[in-house]
C-alpha cells in the first residue's frame, strides 16, 4: 500500500509515464537479501493494496462511528476498534468468570518415603479399592480417617506393586512468529508486547558489529513459521560443528503455520546467520538488544536439533488392601535441543513438571514409610490475563495481525479500559460500561467470530 501510494504521487507529477516501475521484497537488511531483491524486483500487487484498502475501511466504519457515539453517551476520549473491542471484552468476561467463582475444598493424601536415604513423596490414588477423584475427599475428618487407616495398615512400610519405565520424546518448539515472540519474551524477560517490538526493530534495522550495521534478525512481522533452505543449510552446518553431527535430525525439521489466516509472505523470525552466536556478538549489543537477540537465537538454533528424550518412572506402592500410592519420577536421558533452549508456560498449575528422580525400585520390595500428610487444597479461579496469554487467545480465535497486537494493549491501557495489577490486566469501571454498551448494541463489532471471519474475507481479497 505504502509503493502504491508514492506511486500515484509520482504519477500526479508526471514522472511515473517516464520511467518503469517495481516493487522490491526482502525479509532481512543483508547485503545478499537486498541484491537478491533488486535482481528480482516483481509488479505492485493491487489485491494486497486492494485488501490494505479494505481494513482501512473497516477500520474506519467501526472506528468513526462507534467513537464518536462512546464520547456521547459515556465520556470524551473514548474509543472501539475491530479489534479492540473483541480483546476488551475477552478481559471482562474472565473477570466476570473470576467474581462467580466459588472455591471448593479438597484433600489429598501424601506419604514421604525412602530408600537407601533417598526420600520421594508418593500421592494416594486407590483407597479401599476405590479409585480416588479430586473431589473423593473434601474434608478435614474424612483426611484424617484415611490417614489413620493407612498408618495402621502400613505399619511403617510400603511394598512397591508395580514399576512403569517408559521413554517418551520431546520435539522443539516451532521458530517465532510475532505473537510467540511476543509471548516469550513476556515470559522469560518481563518485556512487554510493545517493548519486544521496539528492540525487535533495532535488531532487524542493523547493529554495527565490527564490519558496518548489519540487520541480525529477519523481518519481526510475521505469522509463518516458515524457513529459508539458506537458513536450515546454514544451521544445520552451524550445529553439527558446534554439538555434533548426532545432534541434528537425518532431514530437516519442516513447521506448517498453524495460526488462523497466516500470511505466508516473510519467513519466521530468525537470526539473519546462525554464525552471528550472542556470545560473539555481545559487545556490540545493548543489554536489551542481547536478551532478545539470545532468545531468537536459541529458539531457531534449537528447532533444527534433535528430540530430547526422557525416561519416566511410575511406581505403585501398596499399603494393605487396596490402598495403593503413586510416586513418579522423570529424568532426561539425552537433553538433544534442550542444551539450547526450552520454551515457558504461561500460568503453570502447581506441581507441573517438578517430578524428581525416584530410586531405583524394583517388584515386590518393602520400602519405609516416613510420614503419612493429609494436605488441604482449594480449586483456584481462572487466572487473569497477561499480555503473554491474551496475546495468546486473540491468535487462537483469528483476531487481528501480528503487527497490530502490541499497539492494541497499549490502546486499551491509554483508554484506561484496563489496569494492571502485577502484569495482569484487571478491567476498569470505563472498560467495563464500555464493552457493556458494545456488547448490547453493536453485539456483531465485539462478536470473535464476526472478527475472525472479517479477516478471512480480507485474506480472500489479497
Amino acid at each position: 500500500a505504502i509503493s502504491w501510494h508514492i506511486y500515484e504521487i509520482l504519477k500526479e507529477k508526471k514522472l511515473a509515464d517516464k520511467i518503469p516501475f517495481y516493487r522490491v521484497e526482502f525479509s532481512e537488511i543483508t547485503k545478499h537479501a537486498i541484491q537478491e531483491a533488486v535482481a528480482n524486483p516483481r509488479e505492485l500487487s493491487m489485491d494486497l493494496v486492494n485488501a490494505q484498502q479494505g481494513r482501512r475501511a473497516l477500520d474506519h466504519l467501526v472506528g468513526f462511528n462507534l467513537s464518536p457515539l462512546l464520547w456521547k453517551k459515556i465520556k470524551p476520549g473514548l474509543s472501539a476498534g475491530r479489534v479492540q473491542s473483541p480483546a476488551l471484552r475477552m478481559i471482562v468476561e474472565r473477570e466476570r468468570e473470576i467474581e462467580a467463582f466459588r472455591p471448593r475444598e479438597y484433600w489429598t493424601i501424601e506419604a514421604d518415603t525412602k530408600k537407601d536415604k533417598q526420600k520421594f513423596v508418593a500421592k494416594l490414588t486407590h483407597f479401599g479399592g476405590e479409585k480416588l477423584t479430586q473431589f473423593s475427599v473434601t474434608d478435614g475428618e474424612r483426611a484424617a480417617e484415611i490417614e489413620k487407616t493407612l498408618h495402621a495398615a502400613a505399619n511403617g512400610q510400603l511394598d512397591v506393586i508395580k514399576v512403569e519405565k517408559k521413554q517418551r520424546k520431546r520435539n522443539p518448539a516451532a521458530p517465532f512468529t510475532t505473537s510467540t515472540l511476543q509471548q516469550e519474551a513476556s515470559r522469560k524477560l518481563g518485556f512487554t508486547a510493545q517493548r519486544t517490538m521496539r528492540i525487535a526493530q533495532q535488531l532487524y534495522e542493523g547493529v554495527d558489529i565490527g564490519s558496518g550495521a548489519v540487520g541480525l534478525i529477519t523481518y519481526m512481522r510475521t505469522d509463518s513459521v516458515h524457513l529459508a533452505d539458506e537458513a536450515i543449510t546454514e544451521l544445520r552446518g552451524y550445529i553439527g560443528d558446534k554439538f555434533g553431527a548426532d545432534q541434528m535430525p537425518k532431514s530437516p525439521r519442516v513447521y506448517k503455520t498453524k495460526a488462523k489466516n497466516a500470511q505466508e509472505a516473510h519467513e519466521a523470525i530468525r537470526p539473519t546467520s546462525a554464525l552471528n552466536a550472542p556470545d560473539q556478538i555481545s559487545r556490540h549489543l545493548d543489554k536489551d538488544q542481547l536478551k532478545l537477540y539470545s532468545l531468537i537465537w536459541k529458539r531457531t538454533v534449537a528447532c533444527q536439533m534433535i528430540h530430547a528424550t526422557i525416561d519416566t518412572v511410575a511406581a505403585d506402592l501398596g499399603a494393605g488392601e487396596g490402598n495403593v500410592f503413586r510416586a513418579n519420577g522423570s529424568t532426561i536421558a539425552k537433553p538433544g535441543f534442550m542444551q539450547v533452549y526450552l520454551e515457558g508456560t504461561d500460568d503453570a498449575k502447581p506441581g507441573d513438571g517438578d517430578e524428581k528422580m525416584l530410586p531405583p525400585l524394583s517388584e515386590g520390595e518393602s520400602i519405609t514409610l516416613d510420614e503419612i500428610r493429609p494436605e488441604q487444597h482449594f480449586t483456584e479461579p481462572p487466572p487473569r490475563y497477561r499480555e503473554a496469554s491474551l496475546v495468546k487467545s486473540l491468535e487462537e480465535h483469528g483476531i487481528g495481525r501480528p503487527s497490530t497486537y502490541a499497539s492494541i494493549i497499549s490502546t486499551l491501557q491509554d483508554r484506561e479500559y484496563v489496569e494492571m495489577d502485577k502484569k495482569r490486566f484487571i478491567p476498569t469501571d470505563v472498560g467495563r460500561v464500555v464493552n457493556k454498551f458494545l456488547t448490547n448494541y453493536f453485539t456483531q463489532y465485539v462478536d470473535y467470530d464476526f472478527t475472525a471471519r472479517l479477516e478471512d474475507e480480507l485474506d480472500a481479497v489479497s
